[in-house]
């Protein structure tokens, strides 16, 4: 019995490291991936600025509305020579999003942990709100994503993050609007 238990406790040990040894190891790519994860895969570089023409994908983020946010504003030029999905390139420029609890990554809560579940946010009316992320966010406190093709002007984006497709040259921004302002992106 104590032969089988030590057979056992091997066989467990060896099943266990392959496992590991195979979250380790970087697996041949998927021939039936799809263009948009491909290009994803290949746009891994954000650099703090502006792309120029058609050079990658342009990545905005203005949280200025709710004062000290510095931190989570900016810009960046994520590298791609394809389509690229709106989500994929702000993963490469480090920026994360939270959705709510009803709608999921449908709507965007947060970003980068802004506006926070403490952080009081003035209402038109003087009072505080908190955004939880639970359902919908205020109508006077909410992030909006806009879209900016090639040689375009800025519009609301038609799509969410995880279906948005973006080509070199287009821009794409997560704009925080309180009490109205900003109304759009910037220039």
């Amino acid at each position: 019995m104590t032969s089988t238990l030590r057979t056992l406790a091997v066989a467990a040990a060896s099943a266990a490291l392959l496992i590991t040894l195979s979250a380790c190891s970087t697996p041949s790519p998927d021939p039936t991936t799809s263009a948009s994860a491909q290009a994803s895969t290949d746009a891994a570089l954000a650099v703090p600025d502006a792309c120029e023409g058609d050079e990658g994908v342009t990545v905005v983020v203005d949280a200025s509305a709710l004062g000290d946010a510095d931190d989570v504003s900016g810009t960046w030029c994520v590298s791609a020579d394809d389509t690229i999905g709106a989500a994929d390139a702000l993963t490469a420029a480090q920026v994360q999003t939270e959705g709510t609890d009803q709608y999921g990554d449908q709507v965007v809560c947060r970003v980068n942990g802004v506006p926070a579940e403490d952080e009081a946010i003035p209402a038109e009316d003087g009072s505080d709100y908190f955004e939880k992320c639970e359902s919908m966010p205020a109508a006077f406190a909410y992030w909006s994503l806009w879209v900016k093709p090639t040689g375009g002007e800025w519009g609301y984006a038609q799509e969410g993050l995880a279906t948005q497709q973006l080509e070199p040259g287009d821009a794409v921004e997560l704009l925080f609007t309180l009490n109205g302002e900003p109304a759009a992106p910037a220039s």
